[in-house]
């Protein structure tokens, strides 16, 4: 049976976006996790690379409470860009391409001007994210702690900073919804077809608004799997940034018009 459309199609010259359950989601997951099986090395691939890096990072952000936090949540930011070369093995699956991590790196060659337009997006963003940090940390936080794991505890469970806990999780919520909202798809749909970055970030907020239970589920996985991978010390990340890239990639084929 024909899946259902928005009914706003037809004002917008744009892609039509179809109406997907609320579950929809977990079929992502089954689905991502079928490509990964597929391509096990180059997938594992892309995960080892960001796990290290995400590693890296934090190794420096460790002595540093205030470049931490931003550092978690910031490198959720970048996810959609990070996980460009595994759309590409996932479009290559469909079409029944080449699949290796280099011919995907040819694939990111070829929509390099699309994926460097997210890239300034996405760093703009970053930077906004790490400045407003830094300016709740000054407003907000006075206490003295020497590591992020002792940073963690006090705020959480002394109950001194619940301003500042508020503040941190509206502010920062508001924007990883706002860069969620814009990319959530746009970036899957850029390696896809010959589509510029604005038209690409106007179709994924179409796809949040026609369907806003699936794709609220969609954030909140991709939430619980991301924090899974920092409690892990980045090890998760492993294996959840290659099955996080690849059902993506389904949630744009499954409510973007082919």
């Amino acid at each position: 049976m024909d899946k259902p459309f928005h009914s706003l199609d037809r004002h917008f010259d744009l892609p039509r976006i179809a109406l997907v359950e609320h579950s929809r989601p977990l079929a992502w997951l089954k689905a991502g996790w079928r490509d990964m099986a597929r391509s096990p090395l180059a997938s594992l691939s892309y995960g080892a690379l960001f796990a290290a890096l995400g590693y890296l990072i934090m190794a420096y952000a460790i002595d540093k409470p205030y470049l931490g936090t931003a550092a978690v949540s910031g490198f959720m930011l970048i996810g959609p860009i990070a996980a460009a070369g595994l759309y590409e093995i996932s479009r290559r699956h469909e079409s029944g391409e080449p699949t290796g991590f280099f011919e995907s790196l040819g694939g990111l060659r070829g929509h390099r001007d699309g994926l460097f337009m997210f890239g300034i997006m996405l760093a703009f963003m970053l930077i906004v994210w790490e400045r407003l940090s830094a300016m709740l940390f000054a407003l907000f936080y006075r206490g003295d702690i020497a590591d992020v794991g002792g940073f963690f505890n006090h705020i959480l469970f002394s109950g001194e900073y619940v301003h500042f806990l508020i503040a941190y999780m509206v502010i920062g919520g508001t924007l990883a919804a706002l860069v969620f909202a814009l990319t959530a798809i746009a970036v899957p749909m850029v390696m896809d077809r010959d589509t510029d970055a604005i038209t690409a970030m106007m179709t994924s907020l179409r796809a949040i608004g026609a369907n806003l239970g699936a794709m609220a589920l969609w954030a909140v996985i991709i939430v619980a799997l991301m924090a899974i991978s920092f409690a892990t010390m980045m090890i998760g990340l492993v294996v959840l940034l290659p099955l996080l890239g690849h059902a993506t990639w389904h949630a744009y084929r499954d409510q973007v018009e082919r």
